[in-house]
């Protein structure tokens, strides 16, 4: 997302980068490495010298999750480096950080508020999100939706035909709170109860326990044939699998979940999902409008509510297109764009 917007064409704003590359993988993230530490103080530098040399008045940064690694980056470089903006944005891409504080020894709590205290502008990505900005005493708290550009077009689309296996798709980090076990789980159920269905799950193994788990579990119930693992795709490979896919299923309980951005990707495609009532996810899907929402951890209700969609075509199709509408109505790059424009250029 941070991407998405250095990406845009503006008016009345003017970015400059400084690439946070702290975690070059994702098991990586939220670890502490001596080479951060490095990353950590050339960072720092760079925005001391982008602030002298370009003289932005506004400081703009997406805080960490309630992770304790992530948040002592935070601190270091916040209280390096905002004494020297007039305002500061936050961007809550990862929800919960406001609540951390307590969690930290005494002596460091005067440096977490020295850091996160009032921002000028804080940007949450649903309303049902932690009030991150709000705690921390923002000045104003504002929602704006991510958004992604349209690759409808750009790659072929397919269903299943009738008496043919569905193709459920899971898209995500593959560790235990993004809901990879009760997913297999689920779809195992699913299988028992005589539904043809194959399930392709794309993401990287960031929890060895949990893989070696999800090889025994596969294994035990005989559903070698039925499981694939795509790995990490991107670009066109990924566009591809959403395209082909009949249902996306993201059964998250991420401690960071802020908007479950794969949702958006399904439902450019048309394709109804079935997913969780979890932080944000609800401001992207409408159950039993555009998908389907079940409680955390519940492997019964996703094997229903896939039961549900296996087992009638129309019902995909009606949820799929409404899942389009929505999109195009709220979470093109053209409207993240807009949004994130009229906020940022209005702290003048």
């Amino acid at each position: 997302m941070i991407a998405n917007l250095l990406g845009g064409r503006f008016e009345r704003i003017r970015l400059y980068h400084v690439r946070m590359a702290f975690s070059t993988e994702m098991e990586s993230v939220g670890k502490f490495a001596l080479g951060k530490v490095w990353k950590l103080l050339t960072t720092i530098a760079a925005v001391w010298f982008a602030r002298l040399r370009y003289r932005t008045p506004v400081l703009y940064y997406p805080p960490s999750g309630p992770n304790r690694v992530p948040v002592l980056r935070d601190i270091v470089l916040l209280c390096a480096t905002r004494w020297m903006f007039r305002k500061v944005v936050f961007h809550f891409h990862a929800g919960g950080v406001s609540g951390f504080e307590g969690q930290l020894p005494f002596v460091l709590r005067p440096f977490f508020r020295m850091a996160y205290r009032k921002p000028a502008l804080s940007i949450r990505t649903a309303s049902q999100n932690p009030e991150d900005g709000k705690a921390l005493g923002a000045l104003r708290d504002v929602v704006i939706p991510n958004g992604i550009a349209d690759a409808r077009g750009t790659v072929p689309e397919s269903s299943a035909a009738p008496n043919e296996p569905v193709t459920i798709l899971f898209a995500g980090v593959l560790v235990e709170s993004k809901g990879v076990r009760v997913l297999l789980e689920g779809f195992n159920d699913l299988r028992a109860r005589g539904v043809e269905a194959r399930l392709e799950i794309m993401g990287k193994w960031n929890d060895e326990r949990l893989h070696a788990w999800a090889l025994e579990y596969i294994s035990a119930n005989q559903l070698e044939d039925h499981v694939r693992f795509l790995g990490v795709l991107v670009d066109r490979a990924k566009h591809e699998r959403f395209a082909a896919c009949d249902i996306l299923c993201f059964p998250t309980y991420f401690e960071a979940e802020s908007f479950g951005l794969v949702l958006v990707e399904a439902m450019q495609f048309a394709k109804p999902v079935v997913t969780t009532e979890w932080r944000g996810i609800p401001s992207v899907v409408q159950d039993g409008a555009n998908g389907f929402l079940v409680p955390v951890q519940d492997p019964t209700a996703v094997a229903d509510r896939l039961a549900r969609l296996a087992g009638d075509p129309e019902l995909r199709e009606r949820m799929g297109a409404e899942g389009r509408r929505i999109f195009e109505q709220r979470f093109t790059l053209e409207v993240f764009h807009r949004r994130m424009e009229e906020e940022l250029a209005g702290l003048a």
